[in-house]
């Protein structure tokens, strides 16, 4: 999910660079946003959201501002008021990397997007829906490497 977002951040700069990303952000929380799921190891496999909460208090515990701490709460709940382009693009990572497209998420990137350079919504979406397939035909050789590292002993 990490190299996904690595992508994604370095697209964004490279065909929106009017969006104001914080690329340090996006890899931090790509990076720990289901750190949780280490105190509840079973939505390793299985659906849940306590690990979201969980994480972001996880990380407080252990030094990580707010700002950054976020990522494990919001990585989940796009739609909340006060979710960032930061956010949206770790929730669009932890997305797309395994294949899954999520119209509404993917609606609100657009919605970024196109406020910052002044694009058609249509155009946005086009370009990147453009990407997001590209990313998603990799999907599966990147299941199959997580495959190789079971969960469970």
């Amino acid at each position: 999910m990490h190299d996904v977002a690595c992508e994604l951040v370095a697209w964004v700069r490279t065909n929106y660079a009017a969006v104001a990303v914080n690329p340090d952000a996006v890899l931090f929380g790509a990076a720990t946003h289901d750190i949780g799921k280490v105190i509840h190891p079973e939505e390793l496999s299985a659906p849940g959201s306590a690990h979201e909460q969980d994480g972001y208090r996880l990380l407080l515990e252990h030094g990580v501002g707010a700002e950054l701490a976020r990522f494990a709460r919001t990585h989940a709940s796009w739609s909340e008021v006060g979710v960032g382009v930061d956010d949206l693009l770790v929730s669009l990572a932890d997305k797309i990397w395994k294949g899954k497209r999520v119209p509404e998420l993917e609606q609100l990137i657009v919605q970024r997007l196109a406020a910052a350079d002044g694009s058609e919504p249509w155009q946005a979406f086009m370009v990147l829906d453009d990407e997001l397939t590209r990313i998603a035909a990799a999907a599966d050789r990147r299941l199959a490497f997580q495959a190789n590292y079971p969960t469970t002993t």
